[in-house]
Formats: structure tokens, sequence, C-alpha cells
């Protein structure tokens, strides 16, 4: 293996449980997550020798996921509903408290749009207003606006 495969299998290394985590917050089937995971893995791959390390590592993957995620839902949405799949894991299968009211919370984030979802996800993931500005593309100030509106959003949510 040369120095650049290297390289690239320690970001994925790092890396691996951001990717998984966007791709969980985009679909529940297990073999849809991991066709989405291998689909992000080749647009780092692709984008690995263009990368100029103007944003921190970090962001550049949850870019790349985030984007690749939402063009994957953007194509199932023009394809049509097909039929469910089950999932064999459910992540959600504790019966205490903390993780019901996890699974409450994931399934109103699931109500949200595309762009909501991805901007809670990396909220939830403990980035600044400033990193998921930068991930997202849009101003810290509209960070802070959306994500308000979102809380707001999934209090009411909450409430139904």
């Amino acid at each position: 293996m040369d120095k650049k495969e290297q390289n690239f299998t320690d970001l994925v290394r790092k890396h691996k449980s951001t990717i998984y985590a966007v791709c969980y917050m985009f679909s529940k089937d297990s073999d849809e997550i991991k066709d989405l995971f291998q689909e992000i893995l080749i647009k780092l791959w692709g984008g690995y020798d263009s990368f100029q390390g103007k944003s921190e590592v970090r962001t550049w993957v949850y870019r790349v996921a985030l984007n690749c995620c939402l063009d994957a839902e953007k194509k199932r949405r023009r394809r049509g509903a097909g039929l469910p799949l089950s999932v064999d894991i459910d992540p959600f299968e504790d019966t205490d408290d903390r993780a019901l009211q996890t699974k409450r919370l994931y399934e109103r984030i699931n109500c949200l749009g595309l762009v909501d979802r991805a901007l809670v996800l990396l909220w939830l993931e403990g980035l600044s207003y400033e990193e998921i500005a930068n991930v997202a593309g849009i101003t810290v100030k509209n960070v802070s606006f959306q994500l308000h509106r979102i809380k707001e959003k999934l209090k009411s949510l909450s409430n139904d």
C-alpha cells in the first residue's frame, strides 16, 4: 500500500463513525446504509487529491457525506417509493427511559426536511455553529436562525 492509500485509510478509520452517523440519519435500512457508506468513500477518494486543507478534514468529510446522502435521497424520491425493507438491528431496542426518549427524538427528526435533518445531525454531533456553517455553506447567523427554528418545530412535534 502506498503512502496516499495509507493516509486515506487512516482518514477513513478516524472519521468512520462520522460517516456512519450521517448514513443512519438518512436511512434505517442496513443495506442502504452500507451502500451510502460505500458511495461516500468513493466520493472522498475521488476528492482526496483535490482537498486543499482550507477547512478541517472533519468538515470536509461531513460535507461530502451530507451531499452524498442528500443526492441519494433526491434520487430515491424521484424514483418513487419502493418496498420497505426491514432492518435486523434496532439501535433503540433498550427499554430504559433514555433510549425511549432518544428513539422519539429521532422519529421527530425524521419528520423534518432533508436540510433541516442535516443541520440537526451536525448540531447533535457537537459541531460549532461555525463548523456547521462551513459544512452547510451558509452563514453562522443563518445556522443560528435555522437551528432555533428547527428546535421550535421539534418542540411542537413533541406536543402532537
